[in-house]
């Protein structure tokens, strides 16, 4: 009775559909409505600027200098702050125009619009999913138009680094230069966080949305603070995870959680419309699996 019941309905069905986005909540939350879900929102991070601002003044000034063959963009939020830090030592045109004498590599669709934004050419875009994998093959590719060889590469970290980049890059006999910006924190708001931890304990989810490998971090160090994290993770072996990407779903994986889609593309429409389309299925499956 309950799999008609599932299958009656288009999308996902009013299923409950917990995500954990937080610098597109709104939009994660219409994306689940417009797909007959009941959307339920958590924000678990937190961009915060580091204080630090040694990284960043050192990449303006080598950058403007000429000492810089390479700059690897990870993020369009990256772009955008850095190019915000360097106004105040430098005219907008100036890092404009040192950057464009530069290679600049963009690792997908949200810093190549933010390089668009300063009309910065790109010598190369790192294909789905997007990942440092498909970073590195991408330079292997083109070492001949773009070798790392004995080359200073800059390299604009999101919230946490990727050693396995650095690493990388390293071995390719690059010298790299690290830049970080900002770093990933816990909301300033954690009610929304302690009821989705309260939630999933009481089986009041159906699906778990995934767009980045810290917001489960998050949620279980919330769990911890609550003395909830092994019921949070045992709660979730009922619970249907979808993961934007690779690097998310291996981050769960290490936290014992297991992946039950990746869309076909890495980016929330997709993960939310193919989840959607395959709710029915996996959630009845994983219902009669325990």
């Amino acid at each position: 009775m309950m799999k008609e019941n599932l299958n009656l309905q288009a999308g996902f069905g009013n299923l409950r559909v917990l995500s954990l986005e937080s610098r597109r909540a709104r939009e994660m939350a219409q994306l689940i409505e417009s797909n007959r879900g009941q959307a339920i929102v958590a924000p678990a991070t937190r961009d915060v600027p580091i204080e630090d601002h040694s990284d960043a003044n050192k990449f303006i000034a080598a950058l403007r200098s000429g000492e810089l063959d390479v700059v690897i963009f990870l993020t369009g939020v990256g772009v955008r702050t850095l190019s915000q830090m360097a106004e105040a030592v430098c005219p907008r045109e100036e890092f404009v125009s040192a950057l464009s004498r530069t290679a600049v590599i963009a690792r997908g669709p949200k810093p190549v619009a933010a390089l668009r934004e300063l009309s910065v050419p790109v010598a190369a875009v790192v294909p789905e999913p997007n990942t440092w994998r498909e970073l590195l093959h991408l330079l292997d590719e083109k070492k001949e138009s773009l070798p790392m060889n004995g080359r200073t590469v800059a390299v604009q970290e999101h919230g946490a680094s990727s050693p396995e980049l650095l690493e990388g890059l390293v071995e390719r006999g690059a010298n790299v230069v690290p830049v970080r910006t900002y770093e990933w924190s816990l909301p300033e708001d954690l009610a929304p966080l302690r009821a989705a931890v309260h939630a999933i304990v009481r089986g009041e989810i159906d699906i778990l949305l995934i767009t980045a490998a810290v917001q489960m971090r998050h949620l279980l160090q919330i769990g911890d603070e609550m003395k909830l994290r092994s019921e949070v993770i045992a709660a979730l072996s009922h619970v249907v995870v979808g993961s934007i990407g690779p690097i998310a779903s291996a981050a769960l994986r290490e936290l014992g959680i297991a992946v039950d889609l990746e869309p076909s593309h890495p980016k929330m429409g997709y993960l939310v419309k193919e989840l959607a389309e395959r709710s029915a299925e996996l959630v009845q499956s994983k219902r009669t699996s325990h």
